[in-house]
């Protein structure tokens, strides 16, 4: 249960959710990410992806000088899953 608190405390914040969108669509630098969110500072934008990898919403891989990130669609779908049971809904994955 502690895995489902982390993963609804990442997607309660706006902006993580919005990451969380994009990497659903394709892996992305930190700076790619980043230029997408011009009024987000680089500490509040690392804290948003630390929060995410902790929840194992999202993974990190460095390249080189890049970081590129990914959304962790297993862990992404059980937290779906996990928050349709508890409204008494079927699985949907």
């Amino acid at each position: 249960m502690q895995a489902l608190s982390l993963a609804l405390h990442a997607i309660s914040d706006h902006s993580r959710r919005r990451i969380l969108r994009m990497l659903q669509k394709q892996d992305m630098t930190a700076g790619q990410i980043a230029s997408r969110f011009p009024t987000l500072t680089k500490p509040s934008l690392s804290h948003h992806f630390a929060v995410l990898k902790q929840a194992n919403l999202a993974t990190s891989e460095r390249r080189g000088q890049k970081i590129i990130y990914s959304l962790n669609t297993t862990v992404f779908y059980e937290v779906l899953n996990n928050i349709m049971e508890l409204f008494g809904k079927e699985s949907m994955y």
